[in-house]
């Protein structure tokens, strides 16, 4: 069986992508690790989850050719992860976008612009598909994120005990590159 192609989202205006690595481990810690950043997950993560979170997205990137990517400026400062990975809504598969942004630089609109940068990598390799946010139903700036990508409500995930998350969607056509 052949690898999947690597795939990386085009830099934007101010934010490039690239694969996570071990180097990654103390921003990726500090992120989340962040009870602020992580408030909608059921804990921060510790230290060695977060590098169990690094080694899931390199396991992603060699399966499936895609996973959250670090997301930087144009000089190399540090903003957060974003990218599409496979999850699971009530029991079906779908492509997510996910997005994780440092305290000091959320409401900049980083987000947005990481996760338009995923939309247009989805476009271009994976469609027509729907891309899906999977998000905790208090979590209002993840919303509008998603909001601001075109997406709406499409479903409540209740495949989890603890809680019933928001769905937001959208088919993402192809486009011509």
């Amino acid at each position: 069986m052949n690898a999947p192609k690597r795939l990386l989202p085009r830099p934007t205006a101010r934010l490039t992508f690239r694969e996570m690595t071990a180097d990654d481990l103390d921003h990726l810690s500090a992120l989340l690790g962040d009870p602020e950043v992580m408030a909608f997950y059921p804990a921060p993560k510790s230290r060695d989850e977060s590098a169990a979170w690094i080694a899931r997205m390199q396991e992603r990137y060699a399966a499936d050719g895609h996973g959250l990517w670090i997301i930087e400026t144009h000089d190399g400062d540090f903003v957060g992860d974003c990218g599409v990975t496979w999850q699971s809504v009530n029991d079906t598969p779908v492509l997510e976008v996910g997005y994780h942004v440092r305290r000091e630089r959320q409401r900049q609109g980083y987000a947005t612009e990481a996760a338009r940068a995923c939309v247009e990598l989805v476009a271009r390799e994976f469609a027509p598909v729907l891309l899906t946010a999977i998000i905790h139903p208090a979590n209002d700036a993840s919303r509008r994120v998603a909001e601001n990508l075109g997406m709406t409500h499409i479903d409540d995930d209740r495949a989890h005990p603890w809680i019933v998350r928001t769905v937001m969607g959208m088919t993402v056509s192809p486009t011509a590159d």
